[in-house]
């Protein structure tokens, strides 16, 4: 058992692609614990595969055969974006040029208000570090466009978050004005409204909390890309 521990434990350095800073965080505690869980649930039936980041110029090609009228444009080649939890992805047999992405995981804090004021200080202005998840949010949602789920989902927590904050409703808008604390993993309204999933609130996520919600968004996404594109396009061929 101790043997098949370490072998697990192997495993899952060589598909969660992270720095050893990151290593240690709640956020991937839970992505290295969903990944476990992926392994046993889907046994031999998938491949998983983790990027820190996802290039545009690789969303761009992806996009392109779904949309070939529409103009779709980057600047520079090295230019990618970058989420907290990376991209889990599962792959086809046939190695084509598509991403299947089942997992895309986003972390942050904002807010230093309580902090001061135990320290006799000011209250400042509210900071603006979840304004910078927008960019990201704009970008996965366009590369998902050829496809009915966005298996998004961004943990926030901090002063800035609590129940009074009018922050709140800046999220609310990124949410497209869906509801926070609740999972949406597919599209709704003809795939108008791919809202993704926003957790927020000022107390931290703890990793048991972080994985619940993730290993559903992640197991449901693994059943619909079988639903749309067949298993048997994902299955592990073996000897």
């Amino acid at each position: 058992m101790a043997n098949k521990k370490r072998l697990r434990e192997l495993r899952s350095d060589t598909i969660i692609n992270v720095t050893a800073k990151k290593q240690e965080s709640e956020l991937i505690k839970a992505l290295i614990r969903v990944v476990y869980h992926l392994e046993d649930r889907f046994a031999k039936r998938i491949t998983l595969a983790h990027e820190k980041q996802w290039y545009l110029k690789d969303i761009i090609n992806e996009l392109r055969p779904y949309f070939p009228n529409t103009d779709l444009h980057c600047h520079f080649e090295s230019t990618y974006m970058k989420p907290d939890g990376g991209i889990l992805t599962i792959k086809s047999r046939e190695d084509d040029i598509l991403t299947y992405p089942i997992l895309i995981s986003e972390v942050k804090n904002q807010g230093t208000n309580d902090l001061r004021a135990k320290e006799g200080l000011r209250r400042q202005a509210q900071g603006n570090a979840i304004e910078r998840l927008g960019k990201n949010l704009i970008g996965f949602r366009t590369a998902l466009l050829r496809e009915s789920i966005f298996p998004f989902v961004c943990f926030g927590y901090g002063c800035d978050f609590e129940e009074t904050s009018a922050i709140l409703d800046r999220i609310s808008t990124m949410a497209m004005f869906g509801k926070l604390n609740k999972t949406y993993l597919h599209n709704q309204e003809d795939g108008q409204f791919n809202r993704g999933s926003f957790y927020f609130r000022e107390d931290e996520w703890s990793a048991e909390e972080m994985f619940d919600i993730m290993k559903d968004i992640a197991e449901r996404a693994v059943l619909y890309y079988f639903s749309k594109y067949r298993e048997e396009h994902f299955t592990i061929i073996t000897d």
